[in-house]
């Protein structure tokens, strides 16, 4: 039997990288899918590679507080329930303002709060309110980083973007605990470098790139890719993880572990 067969999954920032990458698992292994994405044709893309069938999709911004909950309803006109969230939506603020904070700018850090922190707190809002709505349990997933305890000044130095993403550590412990007698679970994962548009700064630069191959050393030393995740991604989402709640999983080829040698300039 698919893992996920009978459920009905929302995948905020679901139509590139990690976020497609699992709802390609999700689909797989059975599961319903919406996908959400701010760009039309990427949206367009995602739905068709994924199958009318057992996908549909939306364009929206995941820092929109209606986007969210216009996804669930979705999810629920279409398949007649709604059972997990995975939440992938963010982004580095770097262009945006943020960095080493004596240089962050205001902007920076409205921007990276947005795009990080707040649109993940609204789409867990809106699952919430649906599944105790509905009144069954089910499963919401963070993404956070392994930037929000685990600091490489050298070459990662968003501090917005850390504080943003070690938030998302409490706000799941807090959530999972106040939902659990209600059957709502809340995890999260964290991954490490993973090659993805976001990462292209860190992916394209030779220097970051030796780095990378002593401070995530599993398989001989490598920048992450999306299906690294996925079995992850899968285990929170499906019933399997019926009696874990309120942790987060570090996938990150060794980072937390690692001291990392920068290499000769």
């Amino acid at each position: 039997m698919p893992r996920l067969e009978n459920k009905y999954i929302v995948l905020i920032g679901g139509t590139a990288g990690i976020g497609l990458s699992a709802a390609r698992a999700c689909v797989r292994e059975g599961a319903k899918v919406v996908v959400v994405g701010r760009n039309a044709d990427k949206c367009d893309a995602a739905a068709k590679e994924l199958g009318a069938e057992c996908s549909v999709s939306l364009v929206g911004d995941a820092a929109n507080p209606e986007t969210s909950k216009q996804a669930i309803e979705l999810c629920v006109e279409t398949w007649g329930d709604f059972d997990g969230l995975y939440h992938v939506a963010g982004g580095s603020g770097r262009r945006m303002g943020d960095g080493p904070l004596h240089e962050v700018t205001d902007k920076g850090i409205q921007a990276t709060l947005e795009i990080n922190l707040h649109g993940l707190m609204y789409a867990n809002r809106a699952a919430v309110q649906k599944l105790r709505e509905l009144g069954h349990g089910g499963s919401i997933l963070n993404m956070t980083s392994v930037l929000g305890y685990s600091p490489a000044p050298k070459f990662f130095s968003t501090h917005v973007y850390a504080a943003a993403k070690s938030a998302v550590y409490g706000f799941t412990q807090s959530i999972a605990a106040y939902y659990a007698t209600e059957g709502i679970r809340v995890n999260a994962i964290a991954p490490a470098l993973v090659e993805t548009p976001m990462a292209q700064r860190a992916a394209t630069n030779d220097t970051i790139q030796a780095y990378i191959q002593t401070k995530q050393p599993l398989e001989g030393g490598r920048i992450g890719v999306p299906e690294d995740l996925d079995g992850a991604a899968l285990y929170f989402l499906s019933d399997e993880s019926r009696f874990t709640t309120g942790q987060t999983l570090t996938v990150d080829g060794g980072w937390s572990v690692s001291e990392g040698q920068y290499p000769e300039e």
